[in-house]
């Protein structure tokens, strides 16, 4: 059991990845990874977003995986406008099978979500995918979301219904072309960054996460086995 937040770098395919586990329990039925919003406008894996995200699949006791894109933060290589950051998601999940063998739950926050998406839907690793202000009308970058259609992984979004780069109206559309099972949450008068409502955003995770996996859910009700590292909220 890793005790404290562990600090490290991982094996990307152009260079080392930095990365943080948060550990969970000893014995863990899921692990989880967190990707961040686009780095060329500051966006790392200590965005309060991504931050609050992996504090709520961490309570579940799963070890919750954040890094930074390559060329963000510590991480070597330059941004590939989200083509080879695809490829930086697969190492990290990767790094997560390798050490946990546990079926993965995939999250990520505006460009983690379009380009973290990428690699999850296809990986039978991946049990479940969350997505976080999902991006659809951004200003000279074009998302979408086609190859989601066939996806039959539980899947859950959530974004602000202010949200100024996922407008609600078109977010449905997307919604719509999905397969099930899915789910939608707008949070109401919710920004991009859900500025004052992140615990908001927090509670439809937990709400969401165990009522998907009932075994996550019975796991976080158990009692914390000695020696489990109980963080607080």
């Amino acid at each position: 059991m890793i005790s404290g937040i562990n600090s490290f770098f991982l094996a990307g395919p152009v260079g080392r990845l930095e990365a943080l586990l948060n550990p969970g329990r000893p014995d863990p039925t899921h692990a989880a990874l967190v990707c961040h919003p686009h780095p060329l406008f500051g966006g790392t894996m200590h965005n309060k977003v991504v931050y609050r995200a992996m504090k709520a699949l961490n309570e579940f006791g799963f070890p919750a995986l954040r890094f930074n894109f390559r060329g963000a933060g510590l991480s070597e290589g330059q941004h590939d406008n989200g083509h080879g950051e695809i490829d930086d998601a697969r190492a990290a999940l990767d790094w997560l099978d390798a050490q946990f063998h546990l079926p993965i739950i995939f999250c990520g926050f505006s460009f983690g979500a379009a380009t973290g998406l990428r690699a999850a839907c296809n990986d039978d690793r991946v049990v479940g995918l969350i997505s976080l202000g999902t991006p659809v009308a951004v200003e000279g970058r074009h998302y979408t979301y086609g190859f989601l259609k066939e996806c039959a992984k539980p899947k859950l979004l959530i974004s602000g219904s202010r949200d100024q780069y996922s407008p609600a109206d078109e977010l449905r559309q997307v919604f719509a072309s999905l397969t099930e099972p899915k789910e939608l949450v707008l949070v109401e008068g919710a920004d991009h960054f859900f500025e004052g409502q992140l615990p908001v955003m927090q509670s439809a995770i937990r709400d969401w996460t165990g009522r998907t996996f009932p075994e996550a859910h019975a796991a976080l009700s158990a009692p914390n086995p000695e020696g489990a590292i109980k963080e607080a909220k």
